[in-house]
């Protein structure tokens, strides 16, 4: 067996239940939630258990109980037994990723990605900025219908989420418009997506620096995983590259097709997509289907992919 690729999600994989399924069955994810609660001062089990979903859909609450929910399921896979060479997460799942290979603790990331959150809201009042994904249109293409909806403000590439899906981020009537060009251009699909804020474009630069601020304070370890960044799709060598890593990520574009090719290149065949959602899987069978790639493809979620997971893997080896 090749080597194995634990991969995490972001914002928009938040529902009502999330992460809770272990709670009775493994010690370690009930103190995932109790440590959260304790870091922030609420109740962090009973919002993922109850919600409501408004509430979890606020994204200063979104990214703590997210990130929360995430390393909960990944206590349970890591009772297991299992393990990765690999490790990287979509714009806020990259927290997970760095707890994961112990350079951040969770009780210090969870309260750092509240505090992102509510600086990424901040900076941009609700209605001035939004995202859109494209869907079965070429990179090329849609760079030159942004250079036409830039006339209406800002709009930026945000996501290579896949060879099929780019996300655009920026102002709302930029993103508008480039989504009625997209579609008059033969994309397949082109939607707003309901986000209140222009996530990965450089009109967060604001709350980059602000971050930035914040993350000084934190205890920053050495890497025992090998991390792949979002802003520039490479192995973060150490340390000291984290800091910067999750600053810029904050104003420019999750490099996601990049990040999983060069885990394949470099004999990944196993993914592991662990917590909420199951939208990195997707993306991974896409980029490896165009790169005429083999691989496994598994995501854990609840207590029945996990022993869906272990079965699998227990019978190759």
């Amino acid at each position: 067996m090749g080597r194995i690729a634990f991969l995490f999600p972001g914002q928009g994989a938040q529902h009502v239940g999330m992460g809770i399924d272990f709670i009775d069955s493994c010690r370690s994810s009930k103190e995932i939630f109790e440590e959260a609660s304790d870091s922030l001062g609420y109740d962090m089990l009973k919002l993922c258990q109850e919600g409501p979903q408004e509430e979890l859909n606020k994204t200063e609450i979104t990214q703590p109980s997210i990130l929360t929910a995430s390393a909960a399921v990944l206590a349970a896979v890591t009772e297991k037994g299992f393990d990765c060479d690999y490790t990287a997460g979509l714009s806020l799942g990259e927290y997970n990723s760095l707890i994961k290979a112990d350079a951040m603790k969770f009780s210090d990331a969870v309260k750092v990605v509240r505090e992102r959150g509510r600086f990424m809201q901040e900076v941009v009042p609700i209605g001035k900025g939004g995202m859109a994904a494209i869907i079965g249109f070429s990179t090329d293409k849609l760079k030159d219908v942004l250079i036409t909806a830039s006339e209406y403000g800002i709009v930026e590439l945000a996501n290579f989420n896949s060879p099929q899906q780019l996300v655009i981020s920026g102002e709302i009537k930029a993103v508008e418009k480039a989504v009625i060009i997209a579609k008059d251009k033969g994309a397949l699909k082109a939607i707003m997506l309901p986000v209140s804020a222009p996530f990965h474009s450089s009109m967060l630069k604001p709350a980059a620096a602000k971050l930035h601020e914040v993350l000084k304070t934190v205890n920053i370890r050495q890497l025992n995983k090998l991390v792949i960044s979002n802003a520039d799709a490479k192995v973060l060598k150490g340390s000291d590259e984290v800091v910067p890593s999750l600053v810029k990520q904050v104003n420019h574009s999750v490099l996601w097709v990049p990040s999983i090719e060069l885990m394949i290149d470099e004999g990944v065949d196993t993914f592991v997509e662990i917590g909420p959602g199951k939208a990195l899987a997707g993306f991974v069978k896409r980029i490896a289907r165009g790169k005429e790639a083999k691989v496994n493809i598994h995501n854990i979620y609840d207590k029945m992919t996990l022993d869906n997971f272990c079965s699998k893997m227990n019978g190759e080896v």
